[in-house]
């Protein structure tokens, strides 16, 4: 998690000092058609006779922000409560949607029996993720065995409490992160504090994590809000030129879920673009150092432990929801059951995905940024493609095409989306179709485990897949037009071109020349 460096130094202090009069916080009623709709129920948006900057001494926006995720964390707790003690009787994990890794990893994992992750156990996670449970793991174990009671309850909410804390962490970094929403992209080592604070304030932006309507059902189902914890500082200290630092993170984040490994791709495309490769290769560097000095030990004293997390990733069929699923289930296609093939199929489409993607952040815009070619010098206007509208696109390619696709990889992409298309309407849309799959799951895991007719038909199944598939397809187009047209991002707030005048037609009198006079 972060620490408390997140602070402004002194002299980013003064950087911020620098943002130009003009800019103040930007008020979601005014820019987000969403929110300004939903603000006509109280009250309708910000007016022109409020006082801005609001007079609030307490409730400011971090505190509100913080306020809303922890209360979604608390509704998420009691979501999964009836799971919590095990035991589960009659399919309680499916008909109540309250399954959680965590809870069936106790056992599953031998952390019952005070086993150490890759010591006694081989375990299925990255080495981060591993020492995660492992430690609470023993914590659960010995409170359970001095109390003489099993340890499985204690271990889900340990697990929990801490994932919470990750969680207002993770909002937190992001609130920084959209509070300073400085510019990357200037050229020279030392740029105008003037340009590189030209874009708006945005703190409000954290409220779209803090308020996700899947963190209320996702948040405690496995350990991925660590991980995403973990990486949020990473766009944080590469925003404040920082690049050591970031790599830490990239690092941490990596060794924890090894999603964060592919940020390192629009990292360094931007970089080759923006001819500034240094900073990005001591933040690659410093994230492989940190991941080796987290996974050499446990990949030299217990080999076989560490490589399972690779050879599973391999082995695992096409699993349920994902694209090759619904692709299966409505064509009948048999080589689809075939995993190698799916496979080579899958790392296909992905590396022509990331293809693309590199070619769209390397040169789009390209002429108005620095010339055809870079042949020019290169302009400050805000229209690079932004790290973050990268990092989504490779991560939702990575899922859209990838044979696994579980419910809660939705918080791998919650932030990047906050990050790169902070817009309410379809991310509303998109939470929507991720909730209609989270429930449509466990109504499938219900019929195929069940014996007595329950459950949902296959059909609603691939149709509640099927939507998830195309919302993330839509997302990834948004934000492709967006890097395209930079004037539609909201982060950058620039203003609208304005139209090319229409010609005024000449006056009724002189619009042709007068009739002769009749004879």
């Amino acid at each position: 998690m972060p620490p408390s460096s997140i602070e402004p130094t002194p002299s980013q202090a003064a950087a911020e000092r620098a943002r130009p009069a003009g800019h103040p916080p930007a008020a979601p009623s005014l820019t987000d058609r969403a929110v300004r709709f939903a603000s006509a129920f109280i009250g309708g948006p910000f007016g022109d006779h409020a006082v801005d900057p609001p007079r609030r001494k307490f409730w400011i926006p971090i505190r509100v922000i913080l306020l809303t995720g922890l209360i979604a964390f608390a509704v998420n707790w009691l979501q999964k409560y009836p799971c919590s003690a095990g035991g589960w009787v009659d399919w309680q994990q499916y008909t109540g949607a309250c399954y959680t890794d965590i809870r069936a990893l106790w056992g599953a994992e031998r952390l019952n029996e005070g086993f150490i992750p890759y010591k006694d156990h081989p375990v299925e996670y990255p080495v981060l993720t591993g020492w995660f449970m492992g430690v609470l793991g023993q914590i659960a174990y010995r409170l359970g065995a001095v109390a003489g009671t099993d340890g499985g309850p204690i271990f889900w909410h340990l697990n929990a409490i801490v994932l919470f804390v990750c969680g207002a962490a993770a909002i937190a970094v992001l609130h920084r992160i959209r509070t300073d929403n400085r510019r990357t992209d200037l050229p020279g080592p030392s740029p105008d504090p003037a340009l590189v604070h030209s874009r708006p304030s945005r703190p409000w932006d954290a409220m779209m994590l803090a308020a996700a309507p899947v963190i209320l059902v996702t948040a405690t189902v496995n350990w991925d809000l660590f991980a995403v914890a973990l990486s949020m500082p990473f766009f944080l200290y590469w925003q404040r030129s920082r690049p050591v630092m970031a790599g830490l993170f990239l690092g941490l984040a990596v060794a924890a879920k090894f999603y964060a490994l592919l940020f390192i791709g629009p990292l360094l495309v931007l970089a080759l673009r923006q001819k500034r490769i240094l900073p990005a290769l001591q933040a690659t560097a410093t994230a492989a150092l940190v991941w080796a000095v987290f996974n050499g030990p446990v990949a030299y004293l217990w080999p076989d432990s560490w490589m399972r997390f690779f050879e599973l990733n391999s082995e695992r069929p096409v699993d349920w929801g994902t694209g090759w699923y619904v692709l299966r289930g409505v064509t009948g296609w048999e080589r689809l059951w075939d995993s190698e093939f799916v496979n080579d199929m899958y790392l296909a489409l992905f590396a022509l995905s990331c293809l693309g993607i590199a070619a769209l952040g390397f040169f789009a815009q390209r002429r108005t940024a620095g010339g055809a070619f870079g042949l020019k010098a290169p302009s400050t206007e805000d229209v690079v493609p932004r790290l973050a509208q990268l990092c989504f696109l490779v991560i939702a390619t990575f899922l859209l095409f990838g044979k696994v696709w579980s419910q809660q990889y939705v918080l791998w992409l919650l932030p990047l989306v906050v990050l790169a298309r902070p817009k309410w309407g379809f991310f509303l849309v998109w939470q929507a179709a991720e909730l209609f799959y989270f429930f449509a799951f466990y109504g499938k895991m219900l019929q195929v485990s069940a014996e007595d007719g329950r459950g949902i038909p296959e059909g609603l199944f691939l149709a509640a897949a099927a939507s998830r598939w195309i919302a993330v397809a839509v997302m990834c187009a948004l934000v492709v037009q967006e890097i395209l047209i930079p004037r539609l991002d909201a982060v950058r707030s620039l203003p609208v071109r304005p139209k090319r005048a229409a010609p005024t037609p000449p006056p009724r009198e002189a619009a042709g020349r007068a009739p002769a006079a009749a004879p």
